[in-house]
């Protein structure tokens, strides 16, 4: 193993890989700009749903944002030439977190994935060959690299792939309930009669199972890899036109040069660069692998398994969901009513909460009890500036999949004056057996 790991290979599938994720970073984050998401999550809104925790980190006053994005948009640039390479990508990953950690109106597991290969791509020599570093410095040139960096690319890749897959293992995704009502409202015309069809649907599930548990395995192997690559392009491309995701489709198959030989991928992408004579054996990176990556590999493994520790059903709670891989995986709908009651007086006040929350933001709250919680913790917040001390109740339904709804949130407990546990469960989410009856806790 310590030989597979640490033997020389052509550096190829890393310089490009470099060059397609700057390139990406830039376009998801001039894209913000383009499409008006950063208005609608990060300028428009009175405050945001950071991370619990992160409540400290807020968005810029003003166009501040806009610039922020810009900033952010050039260094991707700056990564994809490798102009400085550990200094730009090192501030845009620091920027990507903060924006990541500020909002969660509009989470998407693709952010999650972006972060953590920023973090990756911080530690490989991913500027030794193709770059402006390599050009003004060219101490720094190198042909090869240890083959574990490659290897932690693939590892990285196929956690995600693998946790998606058992994500996926559960009735409402074996049956097609929701992959039908996804197909329902992301497509139209012809093909939406064609999407609902229940062969349609059926067949997109269990594609999605076979696919995501499949395609690392085949990938690996050099008889299929090709079969897969196309079958990669197929699925990727196809919820790309259906899904409209962003770059996550091409972000995931930029991930395909890691597990073509890295020789070929120097003749398709680089065919003026020298080819790797009589490689060896290298000792470069035996302590950032045994000391980071390893303990970040394990980290990665047990964290999307957290919510088997937490008491009731991530699907219904949420209470593990985030950063564990649970990709496209529900919908879920919400109807949710504050009762704000002064404490000195009893008295309860009218408080409309369409004037604190964007109509994105209210209807993203309405189902997700931590954003209930937040809701209610600004609400108090408010009221204090006013000298007035409040309890605030939830009055929330919700429905997964399209299901019975159920509430929520217990409408006794005074959320203003409740924690939010976040490594287990909060006893104010009500939970429900098989048969929708009510849990006590």
């Amino acid at each position: 193993m310590k030989k597979h790991l640490f033997r020389e290979i052509d550096n190829a599938p890393l310089i490009v890989f470099r060059i397609f994720f700057g390139f990406l970073l830039a376009c998801e984050t001039f894209g913000a700009i383009l499409t008006g998401w950063v208005k609608e999550n990060l300028v428009r809104p009175q405050f945001t749903f950071s991370h619990i925790g992160m409540e400290w980190l807020q968005p810029l006053p003003g166009n501040g944002m806009y610039y922020y994005f810009a900033v952010m948009g050039v260094l991707g640039l700056l990564v994809m030439i490798g102009y400085k390479y550990r200094i730009t990508l090192g501030l845009y990953t620091v920027l990507w977190a903060g924006a990541y950690f500020m909002q969660k109106t509009s989470y998407n597991n693709h952010y999650y994935l972006l972060l953590l290969v920023c973090i990756i791509m911080l530690f490989l020599p991913a500027n030794r060959y193709a770059s402006v570093d390599a050009k003004q410095n060219p101490e720094i040139k190198k042909l090869s690299m240890p083959a574990w960096c490659s290897w932690v690319m693939i590892a990285q890749v196929a956690i995600v792939y693998f946790f998606a897959t058992i994500a996926k293992f559960y009735p409402d995704w074996l049956d097609g309930t929701f992959t039908k009502n996804l197909l329902d409202r992301s497509t139209s015309g012809a093909f939406h009669e064609i999407a609902t069809q229940k062969w349609f649907y059926l067949f997109i599930a269990y594609a999605g199972i076979f696919f995501d548990l499949l395609v690392i395995p085949l990938l690996l192997f050099k008889k299929t890899r090709t079969i897969a690559f196309i079958a990669s392009l197929i699925f990727h491309i196809f919820n790309s036109i259906t899904l409209q995701i962003g770059i996550f489709p091409f972000f995931a198959l930029t991930f395909v040069v890691f597990f073509y030989p890295p020789e070929k991928i120097r003749k398709l992408f680089f065919r003026k660069k020298p080819q790797l004579i009589n490689p060896g054996y290298t000792d470069e990176g035996k302590v950032v692998l045994k000391y980071f990556f390893i303990p970040y590999i394990i980290v990665q493994l047990f964290l999307p398994l957290r919510h088997h520790l937490i008491k009731g059903d991530v699907l219904w709670t949420e209470e593990g969901h985030r950063l564990s891989w649970r990709m496209m995986l529900r919908s879920r709908g919400g109807s949710t009513f504050f009762k704000v009651v002064n404490k000195a007086t009893g008295e309860t006040i009218l408080y409309n909460i369409r004037k604190v929350l964007t109509p994105k933001q209210k209807n993203s709250m309405e189902s997700k009890a931590d954003m209930i919680w937040q809701t209610a913790q600004y609400i108090k917040k408010d009221f204090k500036v006013q000298g007035i001390d409040v309890a605030v109740y939830a009055n929330s339904k919700a429905s997964v999949n399209g299901h019975e709804w159920k509430t929520l949130i217990d409408p006794d407990t005074d959320l203003a004056n409740t924690d939010w546990n976040y490594f287990f469960h909060c006893p104010w989410i009500l939970l429900y057996d098989a048969d929708g009856n009510l849990v006590k806790q």
